[in-house]
């Protein structure tokens, strides 16, 4: 082909060709994939695959309508999972394709998925059986298939649900419910089952056969809100699509470029072009702390993996964690200790993670401070009662624990004063503390920088803690830390306003603090002072 193409450009130079006429050789070569007709399946075609589906894997995959538009098109609902396993201890996903109206290969992407999913491999059998996976391809079915458009027939995008314009976000409600039947067949899912993890697939209308997008994963160019909260997730997924032979751009990553801010209008010009708003994907993270995110898909085939890479850490053990599923259950952290969800299994861990999450904002937070190395002080108030307690003088703090029944004000005492911590540093409550008690289990995670200390003293109130999964501690190694957990079981926290964890270890390596200037330097100085 290559010595054709040359004696054809000789040929063209031989004879006076153009410029024009070269560039049309050459091109010769190029292939024309719009020239075919695109796949793009009706809504019938659609419909007619669920109940086929529906048959033939009866024991995994099921459907439901969802909702409809205004106009009466169903919005359809798919499930696969499992059915021999109880759902208790699974992961629930859900992939969207909330901009398939006019974004075809975004919906595309997902059925394709829906394949894999329902496939013999080991990991789409491992995921059936960990997760409770929700896809929900045509969210829009009107704009799908009647115009080709992002918006339904009342001029509402549900993916960005105008850009948050369409919500009170004083109340998490939609202004127009009757306008965004979508947005509430959305809305629907999440408050029914309070998925773990939501993504988003996007991409192009398939116009023509071979229309492209550059492929993105985790980041909304819009909005650089709308994102996972780690980017491992988004590297995990990156990771997968390149194995396949897909390059994924990585938004303000790629383009070097930093964050906008409410101060930073005269720098426009310099700074990514997404901005924060709220969309619809975010009332999932409000209500229920879900992980969220976005992709782009001009390949379907890169679209399927980047969400088997999702699947993927659903299925396994998260950094730092004991057991597997998404890293979802932090709902409230100071200065590196953290209040995490707890529960027996994901299903208690997922009741536990929204009561905790809805109410973490009116608790009161502390930590022994300046943080010291062998000791870790953490307190927190889950009442309005608890946070009277609260001082930052250390001595008056114990005094006030005096009279709090089943703490031990004398055992917290001499764990303070055997530190040279000056004060207890609060982060103060976003709103008011509430005086109804805490129903949920939980834990507090301390994360202690070495391999393996030995622990000392662990006490929660001044009284010293067991080894438990539930009304204890357990501690492992992970991310480069002791994880130490103190796990507090619903019971204990309803009959609580006030938890003081104190924590003392002996570090399994001595390592030293400052730096001095070399020998040189100081025989120098000293030599001046002679």
């Amino acid at each position: 082909m290559k010595t054709k193409l040359i004696s054809v450009l000789a040929l063209l130079m031989a004879v006076g060709a153009t410029a024009g006429d070269d560039v049309a050789a050459r091109l010769a070569q190029m292939p024309r994939p719009w020239t075919a007709k695109p796949n793009r399946f009706t809504l019938a075609e659609y419909e007619a695959t669920l109940r086929y589906w529906a048959e033939k894997h009866a024991g995994v995959f099921s459907f439901e309508k969802r909702g409809a538009s205004v106009e009466g098109v169903p919005i359809y609902l798919v499930k696969i999972t499992d059915r021999r396993v109880p759902d208790t201890d699974k992961q629930v996903a859900l992939i969207t394709a909330t901009h398939s109206g006019g974004e075809r290969t975004g919906a595309t992407s997902v059925m394709r998925f829906a394949e894999w999913l329902l496939g013999s491999s080991s990991e789409a059998v491992e995921t059936r059986r960990k997760q409770v996976v929700l896809l929900m391809p045509v969210v829009n079915p009107w704009g799908y298939e009647t115009v080709e458009s992002p918006f339904n027939s009342q001029g509402i995008d549900p993916y960005s649900s105008q850009r948050g314009k369409a919500w009170n976000l004083d109340t998490l409600t939609l202004k127009e419910p009757a306008k965004n039947p979508e947005i509430i067949a959305v809305q629907s899912v999440f408050d029914e089952f309070k998925p773990d993890v939501q993504w988003d697939m996007h991409g192009v209308a398939l116009r023509w056969n071979g229309q492209q997008v550059v492929e993105s994963c985790g980041t909304a160019y819009s909005n650089y809100s709308l994102r996972p909260w780690d980017w491992r997730i988004t590297e995990a997924m990156i990771a997968e699509a390149r194995k396949a032979g897909y390059g994924i751009d990585r938004g303000e990553a790629d383009t070097q470029r930093l964050f906008f801010g409410p101060d930073m209008p005269p720098l426009a010009d310099r700074l990514w072009l997404g901005r924060p708003f709220f969309y619809t994907a975010m009332y999932g993270y409000a209500r229920y702390h879900m992980l969220l995110g976005t992709a782009e898909v001009g390949w379907e085939e890169s679209g399927v993996a980047r969400l088997r890479g999702l699947m993927r850490i659903g299925n396994r053990v998260w950094d730092g964690e004991k057991t597997a599923g998404y890293p979802v259950n932090v709902v409230k952290s100071l200065v590196g200790q953290w209040l995490v969800a707890a529960g027996r299994n994901a299903t208690e861990q997922r009741r536990n993670r929204v009561e905790l999450w809805q109410r973490q904002g009116s608790f009161t937070m502390g930590v022994l401070y300046p943080q010291t190395d062998c000791r870790v002080g953490l307190v927190v108030a889950p009442t309005a009662k608890g946070a009277k307690l609260m001082d930052a003088d250390p001595k008056k703090f114990v005094a006030k624990l005096e009279a709090v029944p089943g703490c031990d004000a004398s055992a917290i005492r001499a764990f303070l004063e055997a530190g040279p911590e000056t004060k207890i540093y609060y982060e103060p409550p976003d709103r008011a503390p509430e005086d109804r008690p805490l129903d949920a289990a939980f834990a507090f995670r301390l994360r202690i920088p070495y391999r393996n200390p030995k622990l000392l003293d662990l006490r929660l109130n001044g009284r010293a803690l067991h080894q438990s999964p539930t009304d204890g501690y357990q501690r492992w190694y992970g991310d480069g830390y002791t994880q130490v957990q103190v796990n507090i079981p619903a019971e204990k926290a309803r009959g609580a306003d006030l938890f003081v964890v104190t924590c003392a270890y002996k570090p399994d390596v001595q390592r030293t603090y400052g730096w001095r200037p070399p020998a040189e330097v100081m025989e120098r100085l000293k030599a001046k002072t002679k």
